[in-house]
């Protein structure tokens, strides 16, 4: 006897009786399966940090998980990466179509809107699978500072904080005890990598972890050297002892 969902996990556009749209699930679980990326916002700065899983011979000098987008917005993703670069790419000649045309920089929300659209379309049409992949993207606009998620169904939210990737139930439970909206830059990025380190495996150093921040003076994306995030590192190592009473 076929199990529930034979016949109709074949196609995307294929609803099931109960209806679900299987191949969309099957993308988030992807998600589900890829290393954790976190998005935080505080009082003065939005903070994307992502642990990145490196083999021992691999060059490991830029992110793989963390991407810039515009001067002012940038993207954390979780699952099948090759997916977030295409994502990343539309998202990019998104940002500089609407510079070239307004001559301002892009709203945060309009790139939000236009990836989640973009994902959407690959659930609706047959011969193509959808996105396997979820986005953070953070950026500061002339509305304010900005944290949204994105995922395979096409859903944009905005959050104060969110995880996706593995463990991200786990994480975002933390969060909701931890976070408060009046954090430092320094005090959200320490958060961010409490959160990864909450779930991680590799809790010794900074070489598994990136890190970017935005601020709201500049409204600029900075990418972190490993000796900034080694000192963020520290500070989370010595609340995770804190925690545990070791």
């Amino acid at each position: 006897m076929f199990p529930a969902a034979a016949g109709y996990d074949r196609a995307t556009t294929l609803f099931s009786p109960d209806g679900r749209l299987y191949q969309v699930e099957y993308a988030i679980e992807t998600v589900k399966r890829g290393s954790l990326a976190v998005g935080i916002k505080g009082k003065d700065s939005i903070i994307l940090a992502a642990e990145e899983k490196a083999r021992k011979l691999q060059v490991f000098d830029s992110s793989q998980k963390i991407f810039q987008i515009d001067d002012h917005i940038g993207v954390a993703a979780a699952g099948y990466i090759p997916d977030a670069r295409v994502q990343v790419d539309n998202a990019r000649f998104f940002a500089q179509s609407n510079r070239l045309i307004y001559d301002e920089p892009v709203d945060v929300e309009g790139v939000a809107k236009n990836l989640a659209d973009m994902a959407q379309q690959f659930t609706q049409f047959a011969g193509a699978r959808p996105y396997a992949v979820a986005l953070i993207l953070a950026g500061i606009d002339k509305s304010g500072a900005w944290l949204f998620q994105t995922d395979p169904s096409g859903t944009f939210i905005a959050y104060d904080a969110v995880a996706i990737g593995n463990n991200s139930d786990k994480v975002n439970e933390f969060l909701e005890k931890k976070y408060h909206g009046n954090l430092s830059i320094d005090e959200a990025s320490i958060l961010a990598l409490d959160s990864i380190n909450l779930i991680s495996e590799e809790k010794t150093g900074a070489s598994n972890l990136r890190m970017a921040q935005i601020d709201t003076k500049t409204k600029r994306i900075k990418f972190l050297e490993n000796n900034d995030i080694e000192n963020y590192a520290s500070k989370s190592r010595e609340n995770a002892s804190k925690r545990t009473g070791k």
